[in-house]
C-alpha cells in the first residue's frame, strides 16, 4: 500500500469564509498527488466550495481564480500533472489566488 501525501492548501478569505475555515487547509491524498485531486479532495471534505473553484458540470476553473506553488503559475497545467516535490513533501503549500481585474 502507497502511504499517502499531505497537501497544503492556502485559500483567500472569501472561499474560506464560505466554507468556514480559518487557516491552511491539509489534505491527504495518494502519491504522485495533481491538481484535479487536490481539487476534488477539496470539495468532498468541503462541499459549500463545490462550484466556487470549478464550474458544478464542466469542472472548469472558474474565471478570477488562480493556483501558485513553489513559485510557478499552474493555473494553466494540466489539471492531472504532479504537484510539484516540495508540495508533494509537505515544504510548500498550494495557493488557491482570486485574480483582480479592473480598468478605465
Amino acid at each position: 500500500m502507497t502511504p499517502s501525501v499531505v497537501i497544503r492548501v492556502v485559500l483567500p478569505a472569501h472561499l474560506r469564509a464560505i466554507a468556514a475555515i480559518h487557516g491552511e487547509v491539509h489534505l491527504e491524498l495518494p502519491p504522485p498527488a495533481t491538481l484535479r485531486a487536490l481539487l476534488d479532495a477539496l470539495e468532498f471534505r468541503f462541499p459549500a466550495l463545490r462550484g466556487t473553484i470549478r464550474h458544478h458540470v464542466s469542472r472548469e476553473r472558474r474565471p478570477f481564480l488562480r493556483f501558485f506553488a513553489c513559485e510557478l503559475d499552474l493555473t494553466h497545467d494540466s489539471p492531472d500533472l504532479p504537484l510539484p516535490d516540495a508540495v508533494q513533501r509537505g515544504l510548500e503549500p498550494v495557493y488557491v489566488i482570486g485574480a483582480i481585474a479592473g480598468g478605465c
